[in-house]
């Protein structure tokens, strides 16, 4: 079988730096917080192009903290898409604020500009998540744009699109604040739950530090309310070695996107924005008759995945009680049912990436 993910083979092939990371952490007695967490810190954020990273412990806390530095709570309306996975929603509602949730771009399945530009005129939203999805940025020079007119922060949700860019610029240097899952499948994952937010606000990202380790300025004193959402240091070691290699890896993604690019005939293939450095989390095509074709695909050893086969607005813990923007999100609904996800990940060698290319070709034949 072809697998669609393969984390255990990102572990293998550092196997030698990752393991002698970890040995450095376990043998030093100091495992939360540390050396090593504050270095991945400004590493990262000297990777992405801003100057505070603040880890926590997975990418929905770190959108929870983030929201709640902003000051967003109870009563205010924040808009962000329906077609994510569901930690973006989850994250607004655990401040007790109200999701907004507006539909994609049909052909690059991120925001829709234009019906954020209509929501700024007839709501008041106090905050705007844009989800740079599969490794494509969403169009965050036009959101940037709209939302700095509206005096409306964005917090970039770039759990997908460590790396990707958009011109010169990363993903994650645009808007107040970015927030990143570091889940062990994204392109820079962790061997476990990880996350980290960034930002240029120095102010900002002090609140950040004492909103994750239960509001303390001084140790066992809490100045503010806060919760506990520590990255720790094995982690920290980990994702270090991972992110010196983090570029080659997305450069890799890029070349099986290429062949797939090349090789795929009657099915629908993402389509990259203008001036889009895509970083390819997935690569994500669309066939109308999907579900048939991931069970061939399946019996003839290709592995799929379906990101995500449900838009939030339908599942059974939001249906009927979050609001939606104008458009409905007939968009997002249309492309939940087409969507799928083919292998990708760096280690995955081009012979596979053609062999998935060979078996989509013969299903589809059979499925006509």
């Amino acid at each position: 079988m072809i697998p669609q993910a393969d984390p255990k083979a990102g572990y293998l092939a550092h196997k030698a730096e990752i393991d002698a990371a970890v040995a450095k952490v376990l043998a030093s007695g100091w495992y939360i917080l540390g050396e090593e967490v504050r270095s991945f810190e400004a590493e990262f954020a000297r990777f992405v192009g801003v100057r505070h990273g603040i880890g926590v412990a997975n990418g929905t806390d770190a959108l929870e903290i983030a929201l709640r530095a902003l000051g967003i709570g109870p009563g205010d309306k924040v808009a962000t898409v329906s077609h994510t996975a569901v930690a973006t929603v989850a994250a607004i509602e655990l401040v007790g604020a109200t999701p907004v949730l507006l539909d994609v771009d049909p052909d690059r399945y991120t925001m829709d500009a234009d019906e954020l530009a209509d929501i700024l005129k007839r709501e008041p939203i106090k905050a705007v998540i844009p989800v740079h999805l599969y490794g494509q940025p969403a169009a965050i020079d036009r959101i940037m744009q709209l939302c700095d007119a509206a005096k409306v922060p964005v917090i970039e949700d770039c759990s997908q699109a460590h790396g990707a860019m958009l011109g010169n610029r990363q993903v994650g240097a645009f808007g107040r604040v970015a927030c990143y899952s570091l889940y062990p499948t994204k392109n820079l994952g962790a061997f476990g739950d990880g996350g980290i937010v960034v930002t240029d606000d120095a102010d900002l990202a002090k609140r950040l530090r004492e909103l994750r380790e239960y509001g303390w300025r001084d140790r066992y004193i809490s100045a503010t309310t806060g919760m506990n959402t520590r990255l720790d240091e094995l982690h920290a070691a980990m994702l270090r070695v991972r992110l010196r290699h983090l570029p080659a890896d997305n450069e890799r993604r890029r070349a099986i996107a290429a062949i797939y690019d090349k090789e795929l005939r009657h099915i629908g293939k993402p389509l990259v924005g203008a001036g889009v450095t895509h970083v390819y989390h997935q690569y994500v095509v669309r066939h109308r008759h999907r579900d048939g074709l991931r069970a061939r695909l399946k019996a003839m050893g290709v592995a799929t995945n379906v990101h995500y086969p449900m838009p939030v607005h339908q599942q059974p813990a939001y249906a009927g009680r979050v609001a939606l923007g104008p458009k409905g999100c007939k968009a997002t609904e249309a492309l939940s049912a087409e969507i799928l996800s083919l292998p990708m990940f760096p280690e995955l060698p081009d012979e596979q990436a053609r062999k998935v290319v060979q078996a989509i070709h013969s299903c589809i034949q059979l499925l006509h």
